[in-house]
Order: C-alpha cells, then sequence, then structure tokens
C-alpha cells in the first residue's frame, strides 16, 4: 500500500471510530440513567470495561493460546501499554484539550469533577500496578499467583465502592434522547444495549482499522517491534477510550470523561496484569519495566496534584506527556 493509501485508511478509521463513539457514548448515558448510578459509577466501570474487554483480549489470546515466545511477548506489551498511554498520554492530552476548548471559548479552563471519586480510581490503580512492578523484581510464581487473586478481588471490590456510590444531584438529568429511539422519553433496556452494541462495534472496527494502517506504516518505515508493541498497538487499542473522554469533555461532562481514562487505568492495571501474573514468568525486561515505572510515576504525580492542592491544574496535568514523548525517543534510539 501507498503512503496515500495510508492516510486514506487513518481517515477512514478516524469517522468510523467517531460514529461509534457518539453512540457508544449516548448509550451508556442511558444505562446509567435507567439504573439511576452515578456518573463516576457509568464513566470508571461501564464505560471503562466496555471499552478495554475488546483490547483485553489480545493478551488472553497472545499468552493462553499464543505458540511460542514471540506471541507471550506481544500480549505482555498490550499489557503494559495501555496503562503507561492512559497516564502518559491520555490524561494529558485530555487536560490539553480542556485549555483548547476553553481558549475558544466554549468552556472554563477548569474540571468540574467529583475529586473524591477521581481520587479512589488513582489510589486503586497505584496500589494494584505498584503491586504488579513489585511482582516483576520477585520472580516466585507462588507470590504472583497471590498477587493475581488479589489483584481480581480487589478489582471486584472497586466496583462494589462505585457501584453503591450515590449519585450527585442532578446527575443524568442531561441526557440526550437515545439516538435508535429519539421519540420514547424513556428508552427499553433492549435498545439501549442494541446501540451500545452498535457503537462498541465502530469503536472496535476503527480502531482495528487504525492499528492496521499503523502497523503497515510502521514496517514501511522499518519501526522496531518493541516500538509496535508498546507504543503504536497500545494507541489503537486506547482509541475508544480517547474518543469517548473527549467527546464528554466537549459536553462539559467532566465526570464521564475523567472517570472513563481512570476507571480504564484502574481495570488495566488489575485485571490483564493478573492475565500476566498467571499465564507468563512475569519476566520484564529493562524497556518494559520502564514502562511501568514510568505509568506508576504518571499516576503517582497525578494524585499528589490532588491530595496537596484539592484539583487538577490543567496545565500541569498535561506535563505527563514529557515521559511518553520521552520513553518514545528513548526506545526509537535504543
Amino acid at each position: 500500500m501507498t503512503i496515500v493509501l495510508y492516510t486514506l485508511l487513518f481517515l477512514a478509521s478516524i469517522v468510523v471510530t467517531l460514529a461509534g463513539c457518539h453512540l457508544f457514548t449516548n448509550g451508556i448515558e442511558w444505562v446509567g440513567k435507567r439504573l439511576n448510578v452515578s456518573e463516576g459509577a457509568v464513566g470508571s466501570i461501564f464505560a471503562a470495561i466496555g471499552t478495554t474487554l475488546p483490547e483485553t483480549s489480545i493478551p488472553i489470546i497472545a499468552i493462553f493460546f499464543g505458540t511460542g515466545p514471540e506471541q507471550t511477548a506481544v500480549g505482555l506489551g498490550a499489557i503494559l501499554g495501555a496503562p503507561f498511554m492512559l497516564s502518559t498520554l491520555v490524561l494529558p492530552i485530555l487536560a490539553g484539550l480542556l485549555l483548547l476548548y476553553a481558549r475558544l471559548g466554549k468552556r472554563t479552563a477548569k474540571f468540574h469533577l467529583n475529586y473524591r471519586e477521581v481520587r479512589l480510581d488513582l489510589q486503586f490503580f497505584l496500589l494494584g500496578y505498584g503491586a504488579a512492578l513489585l511482582c516483576a523484581l520477585t520472580p516466585n510464581k507462588a507470590l504472583h499467583y497471590a498477587a493475581a487473586t488479589l489483584l481480581i478481588a480487589a478489582y471486584l471490590y472497586y466496583m462494589k465502592m462505585k457501584l453503591s456510590a450515590p449519585g450527585e444531584e442532578g446527575e443524568g438529568s442531561a441526557v440526550e434522547p437515545l439516538l435508535f429511539a429519539k421519540q420514547s422519553a424513556k428508552p427499553s433496556f433492549g435498545m439501549i444495549g442494541l446501540q451500545a452494541a452498535v457503537g462498541m462495534a465502530g469503536l472496535v472496527g476503527g480502531a482495528h482499522m487504525f492499528v492496521t494502517a499503523a502497523h503497515s506504516l510502521a514496517e514501511s518505515l522499518h519501526v522496531a517491534p518493541l516500538i509496535l508493541a508498546l507504543l503504536i498497538a497500545p494507541l489503537a487499542t486506547e482509541l475508544p477510550e480517547m474518543s469517548n473522554s473527549f467527546l464528554w469533555l466537549y459536553r462539559k461532562k467532566d465526570q464521564l470523561a475523567v472517570g472513563n481514562v481512570t476507571g480504564a487505568m484502574v481495570f488495566q492495571g488489575t485485571f490483564p496484569v493478573s492475565l500476566g501474573l498467571i499465564g507468563t514468568e512475569w519476566a520484564l525486561g529493562p524497556s518494559a519495566l520502564l514502562t511501568m515505572v514510568l505509568a506508576v510515576f504518571a499516576g503517582g504525580v497525578t494524585l499528589l496534584q490532588l491530595l496537596g492542592g484539592g484539583h487538577w491544574r490543567p496545565w500541569l496535568l498535561t506535563g505527563g506527556a514529557i515521559l511518553y514523548i520521552g520513553y518514545t525517543l528513548y526506545l526509537y534510539g535504543s
């Protein structure tokens, strides 16, 4: 394929992803409205799990059904790349977009969040992913099995806390009519589920087109396999979370936008990691370990902003992208 065709494929993937994003976000908001749960739970649980489940199939297939060390490396790259990208790239881009929207006069340059829920997300992520990092430094399989069990239990407890949290006053009142049933004031769960499923198919299809174009372009430019596994592939698989969050941010639904990202961090830092602990030796090379260290560092700095000032400063949050850019240059130069 030529560069022109790669570009057309990228553009097509963006169109498909945005269409799927519009359907999915509208549908998932109606799930929260019908179940009467908080926006934090909608973003951190329903949206986050919905958009991360398709990409979780990558490490499952690669690790448990793969035929060699190369397949295992792909699985580990998918597991480690997602938390790294969410913490060092997606959150900073979200903050940068907030500042851009404010400069364009679309909104104020300030996140409107329930920061207690954001703190909870970041704390669970740091505890879970930090434990997985320690396991990578301790080659003890019994410890790895025990840690995997605890990580799964921790995520189930996290879900229970989120779903039992009371909704904020007025939440859900600004939900637009369901696109698949615009005339219905209270659409059925079946219609809501159908729209969300079609939207998810669009998100996954768009991401698949994106990764196909990125993979072909990377091969034509002779990009190293490690860069492809840790940076390019996760960029495609995180495209659904990014698309949803950017759209919610534009609509001034900050709790949904941020919760979708931080909730995905919690999921990616516990469940897929537990698969790696169980299905592999969890013996990581220096570059892979560095992604974990940088993700924990980025998450820690993000949490410290909340503990120190009680809220995020968007301009400061954008600084996390330095870690992603620096690591990319490090890999490309090594």
